[in-house]
């Protein structure tokens, strides 16, 4: 794995027959889609991914099955966040196991964790992983928004970089500024729509949701961002908000992103639907929707 990190690396979702087995045909499909779609690593167990909703053997599973079908092609960082330290050296464990290059760290969630709790168990939890890792900033499933300082302390750890999801794109500027000057590290984000500026004022990639749908437009929308063709990122920067409004949008709860994306590669016969416990995938009419928009979109 070379550093820093760049470019699109999904967020793969977990395909699955049900809540204790992996859609193993739909996975290769998925995986031989991401990489013929041009994509540069792949993250496993992200919030797209349900890895908290999966159990510790399903996880184990799918970074095995994902990882001998990957088979080297390209990086894969595995999530590892957790409300239990020892949850989270065992599915690191399991990655590194499965040959995987990277784990992937967010705040442990439920009971919010301060700033200085979360340096203490960096602290403890850094020298028992036998990979390297990535922090991951995501304050609306963690309750809890990482600031430079603490990002700064993780890098002195050995941090590899972060994948910022919070959505705020003054924080967002003020990483990549802070870590100008470290180019082993990455600053990756986590909002779409911010991958131009990201690439534009220094930043090295995104882990972009809506590439486990069109991955090639996601590819060409990174591209056209380290070219600074702006007439380019501005076709396709309104292709990637036709995703929003057409996938995205169609359900009422906060887990419609998930479903959705899953919905959408089922209409595409990628893999199955079904979404872990304790949600629900779409009803006829919502998945209708999706079919119908996907049709429309022809990316």
């Amino acid at each position: 794995m070379e550093l820093p990190l760049k470019g699109i690396i999904p967020p793969i979702i977990t395909p699955l027959i049900n809540n204790s087995k992996i859609d193993e045909a739909g996975l290769k499909r998925l995986i031989e889609h991401l990489i013929s779609g041009g994509v540069h690593g792949i993250f496993l167990l992200g919030t797209t991914g349900e890895g908290p909703h999966l159990s510790y053997n399903l996880r184990k599973d799918f970074i095995k099955k994902a990882c001998a079908l990957i088979d080297n092609r390209i990086p894969i960082m595995v999530g590892i966040t957790d409300t239990c330290i020892d949850g989270s050296l065992e599915i690191a464990k399991a990655a590194k196991s499965a040959g995987a290059d990277a784990v992937v760290i967010a705040p442990p969630y439920y009971v919010p964790i301060s700033q200085i709790e979360m340096v203490e168990y960096l602290e403890n939890l850094v020298p028992q992983l036998p990979l390297p890792f990535l922090m991951y900033n995501m304050p609306s499933c963690t309750k809890m928004h990482m600031t430079i300082d603490t990002i700064k302390k993780a890098k002195e750890l050995g941090a590899i970089g972060i994948k910022d999801s919070s959505g705020d794109m003054a924080y967002l500027y003020s990483l990549i500024e802070e870590f100008k000057d470290a180019p082993e590290f990455s600053i990756i984000a986590g909002s779409e729509l911010f991958i131009p500026e990201t690439i534009f004022n220094g930043g090295d990639g995104a882990v972009a949701g809506g590439a486990n749908i069109f991955p090639r437009l996601f590819v060409d929308f990174y591209e056209a961002s380290l070219e600074k063709n702006t007439e380019k990122v501005a076709l396709l920067r309104k292709k990637i908000i036709q995703i929003e409004n057409k996938i995205y949008n169609v359900g009422s709860y906060s887990s419609k992103y998930i479903k959705s994306i899953k919905s959408a590669l089922s209409a595409m016969g990628i893999c199955n639907d079904y979404v872990a416990q304790p949600f629900r995938k779409f009803n006829e009419a919502e998945s209708n929707k999706i079919k119908e928009n996907i049709k429309k979109l022809n990316f």
